[in-house]
């Protein structure tokens, strides 16, 4: 039998043992890759993003926006739960339907989601988005914030711009009664007022404007506050496919520029006009004095543009009439429908005015049941149902889902005002629900709870509401008290909606007014 000699063994144990070094090696090199690889994925993976349905080709859900958007928004949410997207054209939109959801993004993560989404129409109608709703520079809406706040709406300014007010609100009250048992439509009534009223404090106390009658410069202004509304709400194809550039299909774009050629002509007359007369105190000055003061002051640290002014005034004229208006409308018509729930709105007009006189702003603090059902109003019908939509500046994590850089934000303060977990009988118009010692305070126009906040939450709330406060208020209770309403017999009154960047009725309130004070002559009191 042949024996190995040593040499040989050895050379054979040297080969078998560098084979399987070789071997060794591969796999340390092999695991180590699959290591850092499972640890980058860790480090840099995302959550998923929200659930959401497919939608059509190219469209997504682009169909639908010609729905009431709030109400499909509400059925999705109950599909794919408080969070979810899906594609309007190419743009991602996230739709947030829970009071969490909200509060995150409205405060605690409110630098993410800081941009208000400007549309073509939007920054058409502020000149190029120099305004508080849809300016994004920072220091810029900062110094126009301040500027809105603290000069145009303070308190001081807000009592001395009150005869103003209550002049124009009183010849509506007094055309009403020229008017006593003929139908009237409550929508163009109340915007008339409206508009009547922010025209007043934005000019002053001078009337015969620009060179023209009051009456048609009124006319004019409510003929294209109605289309910039109209113009602002409608879904356009180049905001959702923004490959299109610079195309206007639908001639959207054209409109804008046509309603704004009518707003700038005014704003440049009366600019002009302002300049030449002056005057001293809020009733001869008005909100356009108090502006021009600031842009033509010492303080640059406060001086704003030739743009930045008009797009104020425009902040203002939208702010206090649509949705005034429109919530007016729908006040109203809640009221009819509950006939019980009207009376006792009637019963504390009674007592705290009285029959022998005409709404005063001083009243308006003892209204508290007013107060109630003007919120049930708003719980119900808020005017911006969807709030300004807005857009995320980075990607961020949300509630566990992933929203990335560039994404809409829509938030369906429509669906969590009428929550049946949040709500008792949700559906009900219920005024007491916010006359608990508790909520009457947790429960005001500031978003305090977001659970009801029709007007939005957060530092870039909307900053009007002084404003819209006293206005609303003032118009509603001196139409409630001054007069009965009824339907036109025959007539049945609906709650519909119609879609539109305002929640508006579909068919509008059309009722016949009857006076309830006991002098007429009251009526006539200016």
């Amino acid at each position: 039998m042949p024996t190995l000699s040593i040499p040989f063994l050895f050379s054979f144990w040297s080969l078998d043992f560098n084979k399987h070094s070789q071997i060794s090696t591969a796999l340390l090199f092999f695991f180590l890759f699959i290591f850092a690889l499972l640890w980058l994925q860790s480090k840099f993976q995302h959550p998923p993003l929200p659930p959401g349905p497919r939608g059509l080709p190219l469209l997504g859900y682009l169909p639908f926006l010609s729905t009431n958007l709030h109400h499909t928004f509400n059925n999705l949410a109950k599909m794919y739960g408080p969070i979810f997207k899906l594609r309007l054209g190419t743009k991602l939109c996230v739709v947030l339907t829970s009071p969490s959801s909200v509060n995150e993004v409205l405060r605690h993560q409110e630098t993410v989601f800081d941009n208000r989404d400007a549309t073509v129409s939007a920054l058409l109608a502020t000149y190029g988005g120099v305004d508080i709703v849809f300016s994004q520079n920072e220091s810029i809406w900062k110094k126009l914030r301040k500027i809105f706040a603290r000069k145009m709406l303070s308190k001081s300014n807000l009592d001395a711009s009150y005869p103003l007010r209550r002049r124009e609100v009183r010849k509506i009250i007094k055309g009403v009664l020229e008017s006593a048992g003929t139908p009237i439509d409550i929508s163009k009534l109340s915007l008339m007022a409206a508009v009547k009223s922010v025209m007043a404090m934005t000019w002053g106390g001078s009337r015969g404007l620009i060179g023209v009658d009051g009456a048609d410069l009124e006319a004019k202004f409510m003929e294209v506050v109605n289309e910039l509304m109209v113009l602002l709400g409608t879904p356009n194809l180049s905001d959702l496919f923004p490959v299109l550039g610079g195309l206007d299909l639908q001639g959207i774009g054209r409109k804008m520029k046509k309603v704004m050629n009518v707003f700038d002509g005014i704003f440049n007359s009366a600019i002009e006009e302002q300049r030449k007369r002056g005057g001293d105190g809020m009733e001869n000055r008005g909100f356009l004095q108090l502006l021009l003061e600031v842009m033509e002051g010492e303080d640059s640290s406060e001086s704003i543009t030739d743009k930045e002014l008009k797009a104020l005034l425009v902040d203002i004229i939208i702010g206090g009439t649509d949705t005034t208006s429109t919530t007016i409308e729908w006040t109203i018509a809640e009221l009819i429908q509950q006939p019980n729930i009207m009376k006792k709105v009637k019963e504390e007009l009674t007592k705290v005015v009285g029959l022998n006189q005409m709404v005063e702003e001083f009243h308006l603090s003892k209204l508290h049941y007013l107060d109630a059902a003007i919120k049930e109003t708003l719980r119900l019908h808020p005017p911006v149902p969807l709030l300004v939509p807005r857009t995320t500046n980075q990607r961020t994590t949300l509630e566990g889902y992933t929203i990335p850089k560039s994404s809409t934000i829509y938030f369906n303060i429509w669906a969590i005002q009428r929550d049946p977990k949040i709500w008792d009988n949700p559906l009900d118009f219920m005024p007491e629900r916010f006359l608990n010692e508790s909520n009457e305070n947790m429960y005001d126009f500031t978003g305090n709870k977001i659970e009801f906040c029709p007007f939005g939450a957060g530092k870039k709330l909307c900053v009007g509401i002084p404003l819209a406060e006293r206005l609303l208020v003032l118009i509603l209770a001196s139409l409630l008290h001054g007069f009965e309403w009824k339907l036109p017999e025959g007539s049945t009154l609906d709650l519909e909606e119609k879609f539109g960047i305002v929640s508006k009725k579909l068919n509008p309130l059309v009722v016949i007014p009857t006076p309830r004070l006991s002098n007429l002559e009251l009526y006539n009191m200016m």
